[in-house]
């Protein structure tokens, strides 16, 4: 088969979870798939990053590039339905969606798209009005109709799917992503002073913004903190998003603020070093598809405090503490339990590194190339 792929969201260089999906899920497929072709459509007036350069490194994939306007291919696509991206990169036998974006299609493309989560749907509070409009405008429940197969990163995502699209259960292929397991050589110690990291942290990695419940954490480790005579500083590390500032204010606002750091934007090169250096991590989202994160501090050996919610359970399974992300107390107590229990925090190590091995890339690929086979 000729495969087209949407790579549209590499382009936006902000390692966000869609990006590792897309990046980390074709860079094992190609590499374990020998037999079919794949085109890729890529659209930015930027010039070919080192992505695109990664990939032409494969015998078996194609790059086509355009550079339409954005704004104006957004609007063609949803009121116009052109350009068609299979007759742009034609010739191909079904064309791969890693997310949902604008697009439109010939009437006989045969269509796989994978759909992350429904958080717009649950929460439209947490998102921008421009979010909110842009949602509405892409129309995932028409894409979700449209596909021929639909990949969901989580049964969580696959009952949603389900239960709000009305989509049948035998056209969705749960594929959980995977996390990447290779070791890194990064200096821990420069890591540490690069940003001014304390000996003792509670790390919470992630976009600063409402549905993350930054807030609810900040409360929790301000009761803790009111209680006990712990050390540790609250290290809360990720790229400012919607609504950061008044996150930030309520931060600088709190009576521990001095044992609160803000750290921004974290280098991918330097996560693995933030989760290994931190004494626990806590990830008390309101909702996620996936969460890669909670995997990704459980393979550098931090116990996890998260959410008993959505696809979390599903993904951590018992290699993590869970805390209602509504009740502050609740958190706070189970924060303070893994600080300070250390037979359960050893517990918690070692069930967490079992549960990563569950999730590899490699499986993500050989699963998602399965879905593709069965409409050859």
């Amino acid at each position: 088969m000729i495969i087209g792929v949407d790579i549209r969201p590499l382009s936006g260089g902000r390692h966000s979870g869609v990006e590792e999906y897309t990046l980390n899920l074709l860079r094992h497929l190609f590499a374990l798939d020998q037999k079919n072709k794949y085109k890729l459509f890529y659209n930015s007036f930027g010039q070919p990053d080192e992505v695109l350069e990664l990939f032409r490194s494969y015998h078996n994939v194609e790059i086509c590039q355009f550079r339409y306007p954005n704004k104006f291919f957004n609007f063609s696509c949803k009121f116009l339905s052109w350009p068609r991206i299979d007759q742009l990169v034609k010739p191909v036998d079904l064309f791969f969606m890693p997310n949902m974006l604008f697009s439109a299609f010939s009437a006989e493309c045969r269509q796989v798209v994978t759909f992350h989560d429904l958080s717009y749907l649950f929460f439209p509070q947490f998102y921008s009005t421009k979010r909110r409009w842009w949602h509405r405008a892409v129309d995932p429940r028409h894409l979700a109709e449209r596909a021929e197969k639909i990949i969901a990163v989580s049964n969580s995502t696959k009952i949603d799917l389900i239960d709000y699209f009305g989509v049948a259960d035998d056209k969705v292929t749960v594929v959980h992503s995977g996390v990447d397991l290779t070791t890194t050589s990064e200096d821990l110690t420069a890591v540490k002073r690069r940003y001014n990291l304390p000996a003792e942290f509670i790390l919470h990695l992630g976009v600063i913004e409402p549905r993350k419940n930054v807030i609810g954490l900040v409360a929790a480790f301000e009761k803790i903190k009111a209680r006990t005579n712990i050390p540790h500083k609250l290290v809360l590390a990720g790229s400012p998003g919607w609504l950061y500032r008044k996150i930030y204010a309520r931060v600088k606002k709190s009576p521990v603020a001095n044992d609160i750091m803000l750290l921004g934007f974290i280098d991918h090169r330097h996560k693995s070093a933030l989760y290994k250096l931190a004494d626990l991590f806590v990830f008390p989202s309101f909702y996620e598809g996936f969460g890669f994160p909670t995997l990704e501090a459980m393979k550098y050996e931090t116990p996890v405090v998260t959410s008993p919610i959505s696809s979390l359970p599903e993904i951590c399974g018992t290699a993590a503490l869970y805390a209602d992300p509504y009740d502050v107390n609740e958190l706070a107590e189970v924060i303070q339990q893994g600080l300070q229990d250390k037979t359960l925090r050893k517990k918690l190590v070692t069930e967490g590194l079992k549960q990563v091995e569950k999730f590899n890339w490699e499986k993500s690929a050989r699963e998602t190339l399965a879905v593709f086979e069965s409409l050859a």
